[in-house]
């Protein structure tokens, strides 16, 4: 169904993708890819798509705080402490990798709960986003 909602079922995919739905969005870009939709287009509309859903987590993070994530993501105060130093460690550049799945979701969320500025929020989960579907995309056959 989103397939026949062209660019706009692609920003749909993508923005549920990033958000803690088990759902990915690289098909929908390769079958978009495949019926002649412009790459760039692509590029832009599931980047987009996807940091707004990042966006929402990071939402989530901020106002639901530590107890709140806690429960979200149904992790102990252990496991949480490790999240938040392992965090630390690799700092805010880690933000690059929101995409990868099992890790990105939590890591925006956790981003939301430190208050890491939204601007450098923004800018390294935009950065990886982007390119992780350039790459899918340079991947592709003509």
């Amino acid at each position: 169904m989103l397939m026949s909602l062209g660019l706009s079922g692609m920003f749909v995919s993508a923005f549920l993708a990033a958000t803690l739905l088990p759902l990915g969005s690289e098909a929908m870009l390769i079958a978009l890819q495949q019926h002649g939709y412009w790459w760039p287009a692509l590029l832009i509309v599931a980047t987009a798509g996807n940091v707004a859903g990042s966006c929402v987590n990071y939402i989530i993070g901020y106002k639901a705080g530590r107890p709140g994530l806690k429960r979200v993501l149904k992790v102990s105060d252990h496991q949480f402490a490790r999240a938040e130093t392992r965090f630390a460690k690799y700092g805010v550049g880690s933000l690059c990798l929101a995409w990868v799945p099992v890790i990105g979701d939590p890591l925006t969320m956790l981003a939301g709960v430190i208050r890491v500025r939204l601007v450098l929020f923004l800018t390294l989960v935009t950065l990886g986003k982007a390119a992780r579907y350039g790459v899918i995309l340079l991947l592709l056959p003509d």
